[in-house]
């Protein structure tokens, strides 16, 4: 041990035996990492301590002799002496569980939380195992729901404020609260306003008790029913890491998993209460073919393959493209790309669907920034999605950084975002100027003066990405170009969906090979054409150019893994009139989507808890993902389905499993030589892996050619909640997505004569009529609109728009920023 680490730590003695713990440490952390458990009920390590529920007092020696002590609250020092286990220790424990019981129903036998209570566990470990009380408990309506997803039971509850606690401090929407006094005293939320958190799930894995419970998981098993793996979050980028719980090959509920890198311990809704898809009824079974009358039929699946091989057959090589891989593991997406450039032979691959990046920023940006930076950064600067509705996890370290550990945040967005209360600055501007603010935030003069001075404080990390799917994607490359000259700065680009980092990186974009290396690089295509056989010399399109490839006839044919264009391309019109005029498509997917239903074959494929592998993060974490259930009827592994395919059309993907694809991963991807499965499943690496990739870019400032038009400014920007197939899938789900809606700045609202509620017609691509809601939260000259929604489609992702009143009266709504 070095002298400053000696200098970090004290002395301490717990029941008689000396350990030395971090200076500075709260007992009750310190106690347990030195191996002696004190029970607890309102404490929580990723919370700060309040002391409410006494449970955890102990004996603490001083001068005046010995007292009794919360060790939740109580910070350590050299030479202190505690008693956890002393009579009188033993004596308080009693006495608060006892005081706690008095009102509780002991309704264990019908009570969610029963087999893995803390309350039930404590009271058999420290109770006193007779209560006196005799008299009539209290009692409330029970239960009774606060939200769609969360019912209360105020009769449980033992006041622990761990709820409110969680509401306020970390996810900074207080929705839930303590109302009246002394005995009276209950958790309940303000009347007329339901708990609708984007974070609520998180109450109930943190309730001691049964208090708080999940709707989709009540009555549905007991613990000791339950198998689990442990597995990262499928629904976005920052790689959640989850418990997946399931009782007879259904998945029943997702627990968060304390990962320090990640999620630390914590889910969005989404994240949570998001795997009731896995067990729809409307997942794919058997493979199907569309016949000579137009329907598709079910098929056996030697004919859905010979179908596949003898139509792709058919075409050229570079006449075939390939769509997808974002939503799958790293292995699929790597089987994905070596049959599509080896076997197939095209360039025409990519994972994302014009929504995105471009491929060499998200993979090759350097220095990169961690999501762990953001704990020791002292400004951060955060210009691209609502962190709330896209990334909500993220979101939470953002906040944590900005409330807790102090530093300056300075948010930058066409709209209100869930964010504005915490940061030092925030500025609006009109999509479309970008590169104007850019360089008057080089200037730094006038109002943005203050905005300058504070990003002159380093270490800062800038975090940036797309607000809106209508601005020019070079927008985020120019704002790192630009924080790059910023103090000690890293760069995060944000992305949404799952997996794109590792499907570029395992070479799922047209102008990169797996690594990710450039399509130029000798020593990658050495390696791999070793391997796989000749690869396609030149760039090919992306997912846009695939798609107008298509519509125009110069491609002929479409290969969708897991990807839905039509529901989730830029362009949607597009997207349904490329797959209507292909010459022949197959969707490898799990569910008929709105893409899938327009293909000539659709093969089933099993999903996330039925299939093994590993998946990258938004910040290059490779983290595992495990197997639990088997998939629906007929449905088989993605990378069994292109090992079919390959061999019945002349090729080889030499894929007899998973596992085989990632050790050939690890031996022909440098950047991935590190992160074999067993180090993911063992030790330090199961909070994951980073990967340090070969590629090298340098974002430029240049290239921007998009500029606002008069008129209108669209902003175009996905929610947490939408009407995907996915999250449409989900019972829990219906009704949580926003209406399809016109968001209109007041003055701009007043000009046009148009009110909270009436129909507005929004003309871009095509027009559409939606509702107006009147929000403050928007500048001049910019209207919002939610992605994803299916009455919004048509109107595509064109920035500038025009607006004019309807003559149709909607119901009356009301609006603001996030």
């Amino acid at each position: 041990m070095t002298t400053e680490q000696a200098a970090q730590t004290v002395q301490i003695t717990i029941n008689g035996t000396e350990v030395e713990v971090p200076a500075g440490e709260l007992l009750i952390k310190a106690a347990e990492d030195a191996g002696t458990y004190i029970p607890r009920f309102c404490w929580h390590s990723r919370m700060k301590p309040v002391g409410m529920c006494r449970q955890c007092l102990v004996e603490v020696e001083g001068p005046r002799g010995t007292m009794l002590t919360t060790s939740c609250t109580m910070t350590v020092n050299d030479g202190m002496v505690v008693n956890t286990e002393s009579d009188t220790v033993k004596k308080a424990q009693e006495g608060i569980l006892e005081f706690l019981l008095i009102n509780h129903p002991l309704d264990c036998p019908v009570c969610d939380r029963g087999g893995e209570c803390p309350l039930q566990d404590q009271t058999m470990a420290y109770g006193p195992g007779e209560s006196r009380f005799v008299e009539e408990k209290r009692h409330y309506e029970k239960p009774i729901p606060i939200s769609e997803l969360v019912m209360l039971d105020r009769e449980r509850c033992i006041l622990c404020a761990r709820c409110t606690r969680f509401s306020d401090e970390i996810s900074g929407d207080p929705l839930i609260e303590f109302k009246e006094r002394g005995n009276n005293t209950q958790v309940l939320t303000f009347p007329d306003e339901p708990f609708r958190s984007y974070f609520s799930g998180n109450t109930v894995q943190i309730c001691p008790v049964g208090a708080l419970t999940a709707k989709p998981y009540r009555f549905r098993a007991r613990p000791w029913d339950l198998e689990a793996v442990e597995s990262t979050c499928p629904h976005c980028s920052v790689g959640c890491r989850i418990s997946v719980e399931s009782s007879q090959n259904q998945v029943l509920r997702f627990n968060g998993v304390d990962n320090d890198p990640t999620n630390q311990g914590w889910l969005c809704d989404k994240g949570r209460f998001g795997f009731e898809y896995i067990n729809s009824t409307e997942r794919l079974e058997t493979p199907l073919i569309r016949g000579e009358d137009g329907e598709l039929h079910e098929a056996s699946w030697s004919e859905a393959i010979d179908a596949v091989a003898d139509r792709l057959g058919g075409f050229k090589g570079d006449e075939v493209a390939g769509i997808g891989g974002s939503r799958n593991t790293n292995e699929e997406a790597y089987a994905f790309g070596k049959f599509l450039r080896s076997v197939v032979v095209t360039p025409h691959i990519d994972a994302q669907l014009g929504d995105g990046l471009a491929p060499e920023f998200i993979g090759g940006v350097y220095p990169r920034a961690t999501i762990d930076d953001l704990e020791r950064a002292k400004t951060i600067l955060l210009w691209g999605p609502d962190l709330k509705e896209e990334l909500p996890v993220l979101y939470l370290r953002v906040r944590r950084a900005a409330a807790e550990l102090g530093a300056n945040l300075i948010v930058i967005h066409p709209r209100n975002t869930g964010l504005d209360d915490v940061a030092s600055h925030t500025v609006r501007y009109r999509p479309g100027t970008g590169a104007d603010l850019i360089e008057r935030l080089v200037a730094g003069t006038g109002e943005l003066a203050d905005v300058r001075e504070a990003l002159n404080v380093g270490p800062v990390v800038a975090l940036v990405g797309r607000p809106g799917l209508a601005e020019d994607i070079r927008l985020p490359e120019a704002v790192a170009a630009f924080a790059r000259d910023l103090p000690e700065a890293m760069v995060l680009p944000l992305v949404r969906r799952p997996n794109v980092f590792g499907a570029l990186a395992m070479g799922l974009a047209p102008n990169l090979l797996p690594g990710p290396a450039e399509i130029t690089d000798a020593d990658a295509r050495s390696r791999l054409e070793e391997a796989w056989g000749p690869l396609p010399e030149t760039d090919g399109l992306d997912a846009t150019g695939i798609l107008e490839g298509l519509a125009s006839a110069e491609l002929g044919a479409l290969v969708l893994l897991g990807a839905d264009p039509v529901a989730d391309h830029v362009d949607p019109v597009l997207a349904a009139e490329a797959i209507g005029e292909a010459g022949f498509v197959v969707a490898i997917d799990q569910f008929l989507n709105d893409s899938s239903r327009l293909a000539d074959v659709v093969l089933p494929a099993e999903g996330f808890a039925e299939s093994e592998g590993t998946v990258t993060n938004v910040e290059g974490r490779v983290q595992k993902v495990n197997r639990l259930i088997p998939g629906p009827g007929q449905s088989r592994p993605v990378w069994a389905i292109l090992d079919d395919l390959a061999r019945r059309m002349g090729g080889e993907l030499g894929a007899p499993s998973a596992a085989a694809l990632a050790k050939e991963i690890l031996t022909l991807v440098p950047s991935f030589s590190a992160v074999g499965w067993d180090e993911l499943d063992w030790g330090s690496g199961r909070e994951g892996i980073l990967i340090e990739p070969p590629l090298r870019y340098l974002p430029v400032a240049a290239g921007i050619t998009q500029h606002a038009q008069s008129g209108f400014s669209l902003h175009l920007a996905h929610t947490l909640y939408s009407d995907g197939t996915l999250t449409g899938s989900v019972p829990a789900f219906a009704g949580l997505a926003p209406e399809a809606s016109v968001h209109l700045n007041p003055g701009d609202a007043a000009r046009l004569g148009i009110n909270g509620g009436d129909l507005v017609r929004v003309t871009g691509d095509a027009a559409v009529e939606l509702p107006a809601v009147i929000d403050d939260g928007l500048v001049e000259g910019t209207v919002y609109v939610p992605a994803g929604r299916r009455e919004a489609r048509a109107l595509g992702s064109t920035l500038a728009v025009a607006v004019a009143k309807g003559t149709v009266r909607q119901l009356s709504l009301e609006g603001g920023g996030s």
